[in-house]
């Protein structure tokens, strides 16, 4: 059961749309479209446009840009979770020939393999793909600009790489992968390769006088999986909601989720990270995960906050003018800030095991105090008592131990020691010994309890 979705306030309604107002004002921008989803609906949206009577509603189509890498690292994420490719497979593996075969899958998806940003010229958005007929024509001769995995450098090659395992391992195009695995299963019928009416038309508008220039919209070609669709707000929040909770019939939640994790350190000067086709944004005090796109004519940003329940979508036909990401962000934190999620009820757990339980409460490293708490399917939850430090969350193995799932001790195992009569002697965490008492005597603890114990000053 969960709460009953309530409609925004109209102070919240009137905050919204004064700021996609301002932003198109201001941004100069022919047409803007937004929305807002929170509890699994759309629960606001709103357009400005130059033409009287003319604005965009949830079903006019615009480009997207890169935020179609999003959809490409579904792709591959689902191939991995076939069994049909591993991330850490060199591309050679399942793409020969290609003279960048060294670097990951995993590098490829999270900009880390050192590949160029953009193409050989000329200028590869605004121009037809059939002037880079083969992945010779878009990687170049110089393919590789730093070494594998040393750091982030953003690079639309490396996804047309990835359209192009996914075709050669699937043994369909790109575009119809697409569309079966990921559009149909989530009702986007409005998201396309091409243009589909409604939809709007791309401008470029002079930087020092109102005019405008129409802007080509080009066939990418190879470079489609970059950045070639054309979708709604409508199709985009649908897509944003599969972002926060996953879908078994495209991606597993589990799959979703590391999606997020970064994949490598960020760019020299930035606070934001890059996942596995995911932009990860921190702003006042909460996360966001989505993509913003660019292409001649169109601007995009999609973003999405878990933690608050709210996506919201923004589209423009303009090349430049408006700080596409800064709006997406503002929507989710006018609606975050104003309208805070109400929590879902507290309820017990559906079945405690007595075993568990007893597990439960003050554990020791050191001297230092955690909490060890019982969660859903038997997982467990180790904090520091002060909430500062190492802490995470572990799920249950068959064997009856457990595996982190977060921070410091992701991946590590923690197992409960007994001793010969049955009894919990101490839980091992990676190597490191939880006591019940700080240094408790009887425990094996690395280096021994000195035998006269603790002591003031002048004993």
């Amino acid at each position: 059961m969960t709460s009953p979705v309530e409609p925004l306030l109209p102070g919240t309604r009137r905050a919204l749309l004064h700021r996609i107002a301002t932003a198109q004002a201001e941004g100069r921008t022919p047409s803007l479209v937004a929305a807002v989803r929170r509890q699994g609906q759309t629960v606001w949206d709103g357009s400005r446009s130059c033409v009287e009577g003319h604005a965009p509603d949830p079903d006019t189509q615009f480009r997207i840009g890169s935020l179609t890498k999003t959809f490409t690292a579904v792709l591959v994420l689902r191939l991995r979770d076939e069994g049909l490719l591993d991330l850490s497979d060199p591309l050679e593996k399942h793409l020969p020939g290609t003279g960048a075969g060294e670097v990951t899958v995993h590098q490829l998806l999270g900009h880390s393999a050192g590949l160029g940003a953009e193409t050989t010229a000329p200028w590869w958005e605004r121009t037809p793909g059939s002037l880079r007929p083969t992945l010779a024509d878009v990687l170049g001769e110089q393919i590789a600009l730093h070494p594998p995995g040393r750091r982030h450098h953003y690079s639309n090659p490396g996804y047309t790489l990835l359209g192009s395992l996914i075709e050669a391992v699937r043994g369909a195009s790109w575009e119809e992968v697409l569309r079966q695995e990921i559009l149909e299963p989530l009702g986007m019928h409005r998201t396309s390769f091409l243009p589909q009416a409604p939809h709007a038309g791309g401008w470029a508008v002079h930087p020092w006088a109102d005019a405008m220039l129409p802007e080509p919209a080009e066939d990418l070609g190879l470079m489609a999986p970059a950045g070639q669709l054309w979708s709604t707000t409508a199709d985009l929040l649908r897509f944003a909601g599969f972002l926060a909770e996953g879908d078994d019939r495209v991606l597993c939640a589990a799959s979703v989720e590391e999606m997020k994790q970064p994949s490598s350190a960020p760019e020299t000067g930035s606070l934001d990270h890059y996942g596995l086709g995911l932009q990860l944004l921190r702003r006042k005090g909460r996360t966001l995960i989505g993509h913003t796109g660019s292409l001649p004519g169109f601007l995009a940003a999609l973003w999405v906050s878990a933690e608050d329940d709210v996506a919201a979508v923004v589209l423009v036909n303009a090349t430049s003018g408006v700080a596409i990401g800064e709006v997406a962000a503002d929507l989710v934190d006018i609606v975050a800030e104003a309208e805070p999620r109400i929590p879902e009820p507290w309820r017990p757990l559906p079945e405690v095991d007595g075993e568990l339980l007893a597990l439960t409460g003050a554990w020791y490293w050191a001297t230092r105090p955690h909490i060890l708490r019982l969660t859903a399917g038997r997982g467990l939850d180790l904090r520091p008592a002060n909430g500062q430090g190492r802490g995470a969350r572990f799920v249950a193995r068959p064997d009856g131990t457990w595996v982190g799932l977060d921070g410091y001790y992701a991946g590590e195992t923690l197992r409960v020691v007994r001793n010969t009569d049955g009894s919990v002697s101490h839980l091992d965490l990676g190597s490191f010994v939880f006591t019940r008492e700080p240094y408790e005597p009887a425990a094996p603890v690395p280096g021994g309890v000195d035998p006269e114990g603790w002591r003031g000053l002048g004993d």
